[in-house]
């Protein structure tokens, strides 16, 4: 071969991935990049919220209290308004902030996922990012789903939790109590949806089986029931029943999922060659002659010296 061919070899070779042979140092400094970027994203995403909070999102949030009957709310100097108290100088300072940062880390969402994506994807294969890019949309649409079920269910279950106290009480919910209440709510709603993605996941990586989770699935429902119970901020029975009941529903589609996986997985180990012989039993031989015609493939010999 002449050097001019050998030359025109090498310049065709494609250009090496500069992510794969950066240094720990490199890598480093690209993540604080990143994390840099991702920080200013959800500043900037926070600031907008605090501006959003009074044309909007305080109204929002405050919507499933002012929807309950009078007598089960605090209507302040309007007998037909709503009102929530502030029992401290800078509580209304923390209230806004507090959902500002969450409302900020929703729209940043995007961004900040796209910053971590970026990082993690050089490092991963061809398959695994497509499974990454699944996995991260739909535990994304399982926490909206999760958080507009918990405020879809507020006003009913903030109308339950308050009428139990009776006649002769005056309600006045105090502004930390009750958004802190919405907030820890819609999160663990979220959350929870997520939670039957892990077993899927686990079931791609190999590490759970079908077989498994069916033969547990009383015991995933009882403990679905008992973790429901738990992460429930009102720890009443409405509210752990709303929370349980798609979870189950979840898990029951988790495992119709192991189950396709694991028989579509057993159908491609089928297909291989020698799939299923111990290490001392022969492998099959193909006893069928084959046609003059059709070319065979032979393996390459070294000469003779």
């Amino acid at each position: 071969m002449s050097e001019a061919t050998r030359g025109a070899r090498r310049r065709r070779r494609p250009p090496r991935d500069a992510q794969a042979t950066m240094s720990l140092v490199a890598h480093l400094t690209e993540l604080r990049n990143r994390i840099g970027k991702a920080l200013l994203a959800l500043l900037v995403a926070t600031a907008v919220a605090f501006w959003w909070y009074e044309h909007g999102l305080g109204e929002f949030i405050r919507a499933p209290y002012c929807g309950l009957p009078e007598d089960l709310r605090y209507g302040g100097d309007d007998a037909g308004g709503c009102g929530l108290l502030i029992t401290d100088v800078f509580g209304g300072v923390f209230i806004r902030l507090k959902v500002a940062f969450l409302a900020g880390a929703v729209l940043s969402g995007p961004f900040w996922l796209y910053q971590l994506w970026a990082f993690v994807t050089p490092g991963l294969k061809t398959n695994e990012k497509r499974y990454g890019i699944a996995f991260v949309a739909v535990s994304s649409t399982l926490f909206a789903l999760g958080a507009v079920l918990a405020y879809v269910s507020l006003s009913a279950g903030l109308e339950l939790l308050l009428s139990l106290a009776g006649d002769g009480v005056v309600i006045a919910l105090t502004a930390q109590d009750y958004i802190g209440f919405v907030l820890s709510l819609l999160v663990a709603f979220g959350v929870s949806f997520e939670v039957p993605l892990i077993a899927v996941a686990l079931n791609l990586a190999g590490v759970l089986s079908h077989e498994v989770l069916s033969r547990s699935r009383r015991w995933i429902f009882f403990l679905t029931i008992v973790f429901a119970a738990f992460v429930t901020p009102t720890q009443d029975p409405f509210t752990m029943l709303l929370m349980a009941g798609p979870m189950i529903l979840l898990f029951e589609l988790a495992i119709q999922v192991a189950r396709f996986v694991d028989r579509r997985r057993a159908r491609r180990d089928a297909a291989e060659h020698f799939h299923g012989l111990s290490d001392d039993e022969a492998s099959p031989l193909d006893a069928h002659p084959s046609s003059l015609d059709e070319p065979v493939d032979r393996a390459p010999t070294s000469p003779r010296g």
